[in-house]
């Protein structure tokens, strides 16, 4: 096991695969542990966060789509894995919170693909680095990218997932520009991912909907072009 590298934790009932997944990234340098279901996750969860969860769909008791919406508002990218490939299974596992979904059977090669773009969004830095790249502030709110902290305009923290809040930055530095989805697919999910317009669309719902419930009216921060993309409409500054 890779001591040193990225946190992750694979969970699915079926030990030859969970086996099989922890084998091959170990072998690309991350730390892994598996979980045979949600109570072995909570576990290892306590024991120590993890970086990002690879989260098999068709468990038994509690199973993965249910797991994927406690995990929302913890600071842990989701790859969601199920047998079940179809567009309404995909957005059925994206609205519950997962930052990327993965149809069953898969490449394991596609899997790492996934999780580097996770992990790149998840952890990426500062780009123009020094001073003045710290984060961003909009309409009473900061954005601070070196902790991945979003505060309200009351002061008050708003948790993200690895997802949204890759999507809120992508919106946030591109303020006042129009970025249609395909852009923001790739800014969000990297070169690796799959087109999937809905995947947007309900990234942009969910980040919405955290906007509004820690600030009255924030959700028109994110305009909608309908049939083009989207705009972030405030006025941005430099932290």
């Amino acid at each position: 096991m890779a001591a040193d590298g990225p946190r992750l934790i694979v969970v699915d009932d079926d030990a030859s695969i969970r086996d099989a997944l922890r084998d091959y990234l170990v072998r690309h340098g991350y730390h892994v542990r598996v979980a045979d279901g949600a109570a072995a996750l909570d576990r290892l969860m306590a024991e120590m966060p993890a970086d990002l969860v690879v989260l098999d769909w068709m468990m038994p008791g509690e199973d993965g789509l249910s797991v994927c919406r406690r995990l929302a508002d913890a600071e842990v990218a989701v790859l969601m894995l199920s047998a079940l490939g179809s567009p309404p299974d995909r957005v059925i596992g994206l609205e519950v919170g997962a930052d990327d979904y993965l149809a069953k059977p898969f490449d394991p090669r596609e899997l790492l693909a996934r999780v580097r773009a996770l992990l790149r969004r998840s952890r990426r830095l500062p780009a123009s680095g020094g001073a003045g790249a710290e984060g961003y502030g909009f309409d009473g709110w900061t954005l601070h990218l070196d902790t991945r902290v979003l505060r309200a305009p009351d002061a008050a923290e708003v948790v993200l997932t690895a997802g949204e809040f890759a999507l809120l930055r992508a919106l946030v530095e591109a303020a006042g520009r129009v970025l249609d989805r395909e852009r923001l697919m790739r800014l969000t999910h990297g070169d690796a991912a799959e087109p999937f317009d809905r995947a947007i669309d309900l990234a942009v719902s969910r980040l919405r909907r955290k906007l509004a419930q820690a600030h009255a009216g924030a959700d028109a921060l994110i305009q909608t072009l309908r049939g083009v993309g989207y705009r972030f409409a405030a006025p941005v500054r430099r932290l």
